[in-house]
């Protein structure tokens, strides 16, 4: 059985890096798939436990020339926030490492400049600068020259290697020069030096990368406010005795006390006491919900001024949270297809720089330049051609985008999902439980109580939803619901009981019509019918009630253009009086059909060229959900299929269908400018370096902003309002 894991990859600085771990985790024996994300530093594999060893895995990572370690096991979100602290901790620390290196780097480079253009011809300054430029080398360049060293041994290559080239190029000629000036002032060779180039290159390089670290800790903001909402410690009473104890010490069934401002530390039930919890920053759900005994509550929401005891369900990585915060890494973890293209260009990208370098300082020679032109030109070609904001332009937006999602209760599962949203022309929604409340009740009554104790007693010992509609509603007028026997249940007709001595009847007109009772009703209308002892005994209508909010969303759907359509088993009268009070043409009403008939309209639907999103309750339309260009699950707080679909909606909401579409389209667009940019950046830029109009040190600065700009341009989606 194939297993999935992810392991913490350091040292990915471009596009190149990132494609170079996934071949050489992809070529390796046992493994199905793997993908890289270079913002998360992170590989995610899909492998056969039985044909290799994790441990061989992250051997793969490091003899392609990166850094791994086996990843450490999280059982729970007490566990992952220890693990998200050490690793928030460690990227500030090297952002805060990268741009003190940056500044002096800076600053040195200011120096450098300086003397080269007051004192260009004394010797004294050369070899104070020969010194400036070997100490910014060995302190602040060290790990892009061992990087560089590393992917070399390895024949292969990255922006590191673009980056030692250019900087050592520049840095060999001036140490030749200031060592042996008379050797090339002899043969008429420039002997100016650029160590102020190599200083400033190595200085804007590690500048644009300690924003990158800055700005990455803002696209993981969400996961870490998931993961921050594990309360440490819940307080137990065993024994009767009332103590704190670490969340991760709880047991099932533990009796968890809950006090007013609190937040919830395990999934539970509500086994006495009444408040109100806000699980606005696991639904998106602003109000807080009421709370009393026998209702569900989620770990990580926050109660608000009530107390209450609840009984602890569901513990570790089985917890809602845990498993929220799982399949957000995993999300943010994932590749979109489109960045199989970055890939692609990657795989050539720093081969063909190379030779486009040596062709540029043979272009220069041969046309009559000096050796120095030609080799600042090439530099200059190494240094803009770091493919950063390539690797960059994709994961920042998808990371950003659910990310956001998240923060309005909606779970997109990766790249792809991502991906297929923004394309998504037809919406098919299951009617019970997701246009609907999916909890039928009476809403009109012709029977006198006596009537409806016997009729209630009577669908008491069935498990259908009518059923307990009439059961509930019984009990909602206080009766006292007597004993049911020789109940027998009649498939499509309704039920037959005894309670009291009286023989009741239960269901629709073919099953009075077929004991022989008459009745009088009009003959389009099909409510419950009850007989007592044979004789009519009144009526109720149960119905299923819209969602508050499925009509709105069915509007906004259509507002963008996207095509609503109903399927539900139920019947043809019942599912059209619906779609008529949501907002559904009738002609987009599919009617009494199964979970294969739904799959088979899915199929049709793809067939004619839709792209479709199937929304339903991740249960029962399963083999839909599956089908779908993009499967939808509904439900809110614990009850919530969260495995289920390629997007799951926390709250039982259909407006997060039209929130996750829009979201997804404004990430498509983030996404192609990214790669516009990065693209466009490096076809004006190479050619500029290569004809002489960028100078190594524009070039490093360039290249830094570049990938700074794709990030930032990613982050709007942070403020995006839907």
């Amino acid at each position: 059985m194939p297993e999935t894991i992810t392991i913490r990859v350091d040292g990915m600085t471009c596009a190149a890096c990132q494609s170079h771990v996934r071949q050489a985790l992809e070529q390796t024996p046992g493994v199905a798939k793997a993908a890289v994300n270079l913002m998360a530093n992170e590989a995610t594999i899909i492998f056969d436990p039985a044909a290799v060893e994790i441990r061989a895995l992250v051997e793969a990572i490091r003899d392609s020339g990166y850094d791994a370690d086996l990843p450490s096991v999280n059982d729970s979100t007490e566990d992952a926030l220890l693990e998200q602290t050490q690793r928030d901790d460690a990227q500030i620390a090297a952002a805060r490492d990268l741009m003190r290196k940056a500044i002096v780097s800076l600053a040195l480079g200011a120096i450098a400049m300086w003397l080269s253009m007051q004192f260009m011809h004394d010797a004294w300054s050369h070899w104070l600068l020969l010194a400036m430029t070997s100490f910014v080398i060995l302190w602040a360049g060290r790990r892009i020259f061992t990087a560089a060293w590393k992917v070399t041994l390895h024949r292969t290559s990255d922006m590191n290697t673009l980056v030692a080239l250019g900087t050592g190029a520049a840095f060999l000629y001036s140490a030749a020069v200031t060592v042996a000036p008379g050797f090339f002032a002899a043969r008429g060779i420039s002997h100016e030096v650029y160590y102020e180039a190599s200083i400033l290159i190595l200085a804007f390089v590690l500048l644009g990368r300690a924003l990158e670290e800055r700005a990455k800790r803002h696209t993981t903001e969400a996961l870490r406010k998931l993961i921050s909402l594990q309360a440490p410690t819940a307080r137990v009473s065993r024994d009767g005795i009332e103590l704190d104890i670490p969340v991760k010490n709880l047991r099932s069934g533990d009796i968890v006390i809950v006090r007013p401002g609190e937040r919830l530390p395990v999934d539970g039930e509500v086994i006495d006491g009444t408040s109100y919890v806000d699980e606005s920053m696991l639904t998106g759900e602003p109000a807080p919900v009421q709370k009393s005994a026998g209702s569900s509550v989620t770990g990580g929401t926050l109660n608000t001024t009530g107390s209450f005891r609840l009984r602890a369900t569901t513990l570790g990585a089985a917890s809602t949270l845990a498993r929220i915060v799982a399949m957000m890494k995993e999300a943010q973890a994932s590749r979109a297809p489109i960045e199989r293209i970055a890939d692609r260009i990657s795989a050539v990208f720093v081969p063909s720089v190379l030779v486009l370098a040596a062709l540029t300082a043979i272009g220069w020679a041969l046309t009559g330049h000096s050796a120095t032109q030609a080799a600042v030109s090439a530099v200059a070609v190494l240094i803009i051609a770091c493919p950063c904001a390539m690797g960059l332009a994709v994961p920042t937006a998808v990371m950003v985008a659910t990310g956001r999602a998240a923060e309005l209760g909606l779970l997109i599962k990766g790249g792809e999902a991502l991906e297929k949203l923004h394309s998504v022309n037809t919406v098919v929604l299951d009617k019970t439980g997701t246009v609907t409340e999916g909890h039928p009740r009476v809403t009109n009554a012709n029977i006198d109580d006596t009537a409806l104790r016997l009729a209630a007693a009577a669908e008491s010992r069935s498990e259908h939803p009518l059923s307990r509609a009439v059961v509930d509603y019984a009990k909602s007028r206080n009766l006292a619901i007597p004993d049911a026997t020789q109940f027998e249940a009649l498939t499509g007709r309704g039920v037959v009981a005894q309670a009291e001595g009286h023989m009741i009847l239960v269901g629709n007109r073919a099953l009075l019509a077929e004991r022989g009772i008459a009745i009088n009703l009009d003959e389009g209308s099909a409510p419950i019918i009850v007989a007592v002892d044979g004789a009519f005994a009144g009526t109720l209508e149960v119905t299923d009630p819209l969602r508050p909010t499925s009509t709105q969303a069915i509007a906004t759907l259509k507002s963008l253009g996207i095509e609503v359509v109903m399927l539900t088993g139920d019947q043809a009268a019942n599912a059209k009086t619906v779609a008529h009070e949501a907002g559904i043409a009738s002609t987009n009403v599919v009617s009494g059909v199964l979970p294969d008939g739904k799959l088979a309209e899915i199929r049709r639907l793809q067939g004619i060229g839709k792209v479709v999103a199937m929304v339903g309750d991740g249960i029962n339309d399963g083999p839909a959900l599956a089908q779908a260009d993009v499967g939808i699950a509904m439900g809110s707080g614990a009850d919530v299929a969260i495995e289920a679909g390629d997007v799951t909606l926390l709250r039982a909401d259909l407006n997060g269908v039209a929130q996750a579409i829009r979201i997804s389209q404004a990430a498509w667009k983030i996404v192609q400018q990214n790669l516009f940019w990065a693209l466009a950046y490096n076809v004006v830029a190479i050619p500029a370096a290569a004809l002489g109009y960028l100078s190594p040190i524009i070039a490093s600065a360039a290249m830094a902003a570049s990938s700074v700009s794709v990030i930032a341009n990613s982050l709007r989606l942070k403020r995006l309002r839907l």
